[in-house]
């Protein structure tokens, strides 16, 4: 059963992170499975998910369901896993910087190439797993290219001025031997090392700063610009507006200035 699971993940085209979680999760259920020698069925997915939920955060458990549920289907097993209550979400809203901490991060890096990848986490409002999958090719004179994001979506995003030009820089400073824009020993960079550069970056802060803490930024600093909230979701890759709407908790509007009635 765990072939045909990873062949058919394969063959739907699914991320090879998607693949790894969901064949890891799917062994330690049917490891747990074996060594309490129970049948699969759904009393005993059930009694699973009693105990893992003492155990895991909301998003781990989810991803578990979302694991298993694939595959109960692919294998044709009739457990019907939606019947089994979901642990709801809790509604964080996005960690956001202010500009001058951004400039402050961004001042305390001498490299080129790491002070490049930080600004345009920021000013262009990427994923860190779209940072270091970008090519050469991809950049173009007033547009970054993202190939394949999240959801297997294409879409453009804003290249901004002031990156421009040190890019260009970069570009003609770096002997490259790959097609991507930022190399690693491997190939491509490592997204561990832009976590430590971002960490380290950012000690005197005082805060423990994530590289998706600089996309929440860009599209809460949009917001505040007065950018339509539609091109903040075409620019961030969401599918549906409710995900860019969380911004608008966070952004620091003008109606956040209006006196109440009762004042």
């Amino acid at each position: 059963m765990m072939t045909k699971t990873s062949e058919m993940i394969v063959l739907e085209g699914l991320s090879v992170k998607t693949k790894k979680n969901y064949l890891y999760n799917i062994s330690r259920f049917l490891y747990w499975i074996n060594d309490n020698s129970l049948f699969m069925d759904k009393s005993s997915v059930k009694r699973y998910f009693l105990g893992i939920n003492k155990q895991y955060d909301v998003a781990t458990i989810r991803q578990i369901r979302a694991s298993l549920s694939y595959f109960f289907k692919v294998n044709n097993l009739k457990i019907v896993i939606e019947d089994i209550p979901n642990p709801k979400r809790k509604k964080q809203l996005p960690k956001v910087l202010t500009k001058k901490e951004i400039e402050i991060i961004i001042k305390n890096i001498n490299n080129l190439k790491h002070k490049l990848i930080i600004m345009i986490l920021y000013s262009s409002g990427l994923r860190v797993s779209e940072v270091v999958n970008l090519y050469r090719s991809d950049i173009n004179p007033n547009s970054i290219f993202i190939r394949q994001g999240k959801g297997k979506k294409d879409r453009y995003t804003i290249l901004s001025t002031k990156v421009k030009e040190l890019l260009m820089k970069y570009l003609c400073e770096t002997n490259f031997k790959t097609k991507f824009l930022f190399e690693g020993r491997s190939g491509k960079y490592s997204v561990k090392t832009i976590q430590e550069i971002l960490k380290k970056a950012s000690k005197q802060l005082g805060k423990n700063v994530t590289p998706h803490m600089l996309r929440h930024s860009f599209a809460t600093h949009l917001l505040e610009n007065g950018t339509d909230i539609k091109y903040i979701q075409k620019l961030l890759g969401h599918s549906k507006l409710e995900t860019t709407s969380i911004y608008t908790h966070v952004a620091n509007r003008d109606f956040l200035k209006v006196k109440s009635p009762f004042d």
